[in-house]
């Protein structure tokens, strides 16, 4: 799929009100709520985003989660003291409400042998940093940049001495996962939103990547709407340039300044 990149420049006010009864809220973290740090385990949650959303999340009755690549046990450590309800793993593993039960999807995890390999290119590419996950390989390349095309590269070779179906690799920002086929953060947010508190709720996700399009695909079935990241993708009706916006704009919805954002109006604004 070719994305064409566009850019926004400044425009109205967004439309609304919102009803913060009716709406849902689901984020994307790594891209979209935060600044995506050179290595997974640099990155920070600034204590001000932990407040907005702890006090968002009391407005919406609990109708706001986490959606995101990353385990559930990464989430709720970066996010500390708060808790909130989660999308982990890409879809794999899911938390209904914040201090519900874990439920993890029934698709078995990437074989051993095939991790193994996968974490291999890492070891033997200078720069590129391998993440393993209960359900997946992240291969990280943002401090080789250069090493893009030897990864895909040798992604592919070794997916290729399994079955066909056996792996689905996702590329990211400087990034590519690669996970089991059968789960997907579309399939896993369709279950949640038939869960209270989100039951009945107009789902709002904001995602910054192509591993999101899964995501904003579903949001039809419910009347819902999805806001990229940094570029244009698939499927999202709205744009924010940059993290520092998608924060402002949840800090504008915390304080009662219930509006969709329109595509580029946040551009330039002042930021928490």
């Amino acid at each position: 799929m070719t994305l064409e990149r566009r850019t926004y420049e400044p425009g109205p006010r967004p439309v609304g009100p919102l009803d913060p009864s009716s709406i849902a809220v689901l984020l994307d973290v790594d891209g979209t709520l935060i600044e995506i740090a050179p290595t997974p385990q640099e990155v920070r949650v600034p204590p001000a985003l932990k407040h907005t959303l702890s006090r968002l999340r009391d407005r919406l009755s609990g109708a706001l989660g986490l959606v995101s690549g990353r385990p559930l046990s990464d989430l709720d450590r970066l996010f500390d003291p708060l808790r909130l309800a989660c999308i982990g793993g890409h879809g794999a593993e899911s938390r209904l409400t914040p201090n519900g039960l874990v439920v993890r999807s029934r698709t078995p995890p990437l074989d051993p042998e095939l991790k193994r390999r996968l974490i291999a290119i890492a070891g033997d590419t200078p720069g590129v940093i391998a993440e393993e996950k209960d359900y997946s390989v992240a291969l990280h390349y943002r401090l080789a940049p250069e090493a893009e095309r030897t990864v895909r590269e040798r992604i592919a070779r070794v997916c290729a001495d399994w079955p066909e179906k056996t792996a689905e690799v996702l590329p990211g920002k400087a990034v590519f996962e690669i996970k089991p086929r059968g789960f997907n953060k579309g399939v896993a947010i369709r279950e949640l939103m038939r869960h209270p508190p989100f039951k009945g709720r107009r789902p709002i996700f904001v995602g910054d990547d192509v591993t999101d399009e899964s995501a904003f695909a579903v949001l039809p079935e419910f009347g819902g709407m999805g806001f990229s990241v940094g570029r244009e993708l698939a499927g999202a009706q709205g744009f924010f340039a940059t993290p520092r916006e998608v924060r402002r704009w949840l800090y504008d919805l915390m304080q009662g300044r219930d509006a969709l954002p329109q595509a580029g109006y946040l551009r330039g604004r002042g930021i928490m």
